[in-house]
């Protein structure tokens, strides 16, 4: 019953806190283009405040009568200090090196609660192989969380794959608490979908990034299962590591603000903010649903396609370009 009633005000929290954000902070949180923008006006940001608040009060509402409430907290201590080094950002603009060691901080802090997530070819070195999969962990989660925040650069794009990622995790590995996280991003999206009213700014995107990743942590450990799992993130993430391998290629500085993510490319080649949002989204979609009916083999042919798709993609941007040369 109460998982019933939750989602509605998480979904009404959601949609009124980022209408307030919009309202009031508009003049204070102001998103200006850059080489790395793919919108020409000012914009307010931080209307990831609304599915922050929103899954704050409902989550911990849930915590209390379902007496998970330290389980909940858990989650927060991580959660807080990386949504609030975000608001901090998108008000000051703080240096990369505060956010990536506070990030490093709530990672290992995720780590040592949860457990590092499996990689058994580590087991054989006993100890110090307890250490790489811890450290490799800490690093996998903060490059999930920055890679979020790459990939947040159009109108939907990573509130719609992130709502259907966080639904598929909450089915997958049975953590009704994500339906409420679902029901707030939907309300934010509301303000965000095309032609968006407000961007999600850093606090959303690293909040977004860092709950996809505790959620892969937070269930038992079983090797399969788990990388089955994170089969879900390859539409955003493929993305990222696709564009950071090609620019490593150039030798081009990675550190520099951009615009070469597909996502981005098959926006200037001439599609909308929502047609691209709703490739990725469709995509993530038809992942889901190849891993929740055949799990591993439906991850394995997810992960294949994964490469595929990046080529199509890079196929279609090249017979664009060349149809604009001529």
């Amino acid at each position: 019953m109460l998982l019933d009633i939750l989602p509605t005000a998480s979904l009404s929290i959601g949609l009124a806190t980022v209408y307030l954000v919009k309202q009031k902070l508009q003049t204070v949180l102001i998103d200006i283009p850059n080489d790395r923008s793919s919108h020409t006006q000012p914009t307010p940001r931080g209307g990831g405040l609304g599915f922050i608040v929103a899954f704050a009060v409902t989550s911990i509402i849930y915590g209390y009568y379902q007496h998970t409430l330290t389980d909940i907290l858990w989650w927060w201590a991580i959660l807080a200090p990386l949504s609030i080094i975000g608001i901090c950002d998108d008000r000051w603009n703080l240096p990369s090196t505060w956010r990536y060691l506070v990030q490093l901080i709530a990672a290992t802090i995720a780590v040592l609660h949860f457990a590092p997530f499996p990689q058994p070819w580590l087991e054989s070195l006993g100890d110090f192989g307890q250490i790489l999969a811890i450290l490799f962990t800490v690093i996998g989660m903060t490059a999930i969380i920055n890679f979020y925040n790459f990939m947040d650069g159009l109108d939907g794009l990573v509130g719609g794959v992130a709502a259907i990622q966080v639904a598929f995790i909450a089915i997958y590995t049975d953590q009704p608490i994500l339906w409420l996280l679902f029901a707030a991003i939907v309300g934010f999206l509301y303000w965000n979908w095309s032609p968006a009213k407000i961007f999600m700014g850093d606090a959303g995107s690293t909040f977004l990034g860092a709950a996809v990743a505790i959620s892969l942590l937070n269930q038992p450990q079983h090797t399969v299962h788990n990388w089955s799992a994170f089969v879900i993130t390859l539409p955003l993430l493929a993305d990222a590591i696709h564009t950071l391998c090609r620019r490593l290629i150039k030798r081009e500085n990675i550190f520099q603000a951009h615009r070469f993510h597909i996502f981005q490319r098959l926006q200037q080649s001439g599609l909308s903010h929502s047609n691209v949002a709703s490739i990725y989204v469709g995509i993530t979609m038809i992942f889901a649903l190849l891993i929740l009916n055949f799990d591993d083999a439906g991850a394995i042919v997810g992960s294949i396609s994964t490469i595929g798709l990046i080529a199509i993609g890079e196929l279609y941007l090249q017979k664009e370009a060349s149809l604009d040369r001529a």
